[in-house]
């Protein structure tokens, strides 16, 4: 049998200020933190297993000595992008939410399977999006 992979567990954005883009996911998306340090801040998605990751630019170009093992270099630049999933019947709701934190809606895509998709910028201005099922044929 070939080994098989579950899902994807992690996505990690490289920001300038981890607190500040922390504040971001937590007042704007909901996010709660599960750990943090002088590098990174872990955050739970939606109460589930997935996690975003937001690593301080720079911060871990080195490895880094954990208990129990050695977590190799890691760094990015530019603007990146994430998507997080919602329901249809929660658009109108993230409209409200974004417009409330100041967060100004860059654009709205409605897909030919019938899926939208919101798109934002965090502070650092990696591009967010908000989608619905329907936007990938296995979504």
């Amino acid at each position: 049998m070939p080994a098989m992979i579950d899902g994807i567990l992690e996505t990690a954005l490289y920001v300038t200020d981890i607190e500040r883009s922390a504040a971001f996911y937590e007042r704007v998306l909901g996010f709660k933190r599960l750990l943090a340090d002088d590098r990174l801040i872990g955050m739970a998605v939606a109460d589930s297993r997935q996690i975003l990751l937001l690593f301080k630019i720079g911060a871990s170009t080195q490895p880094s000595p954990m208990h129990g093992g050695l977590i190799p270099a890691h760094d990015g630049q530019g603007s990146l992008h994430a998507a997080f999933a919602i329901s249809e019947s929660n658009l109108p709701n993230w409209r409200i939410q974004l417009s409330e934190n100041d967060v100004p809606i860059e654009s709205e895509l409605v897909t030919d399977r019938g899926g939208t998709s919101l798109y934002f910028r965090d502070p650092d201005n990696h591009l967010i999006e908000l989608a619905t099922p329907g936007i990938w044929p296995t979504y």
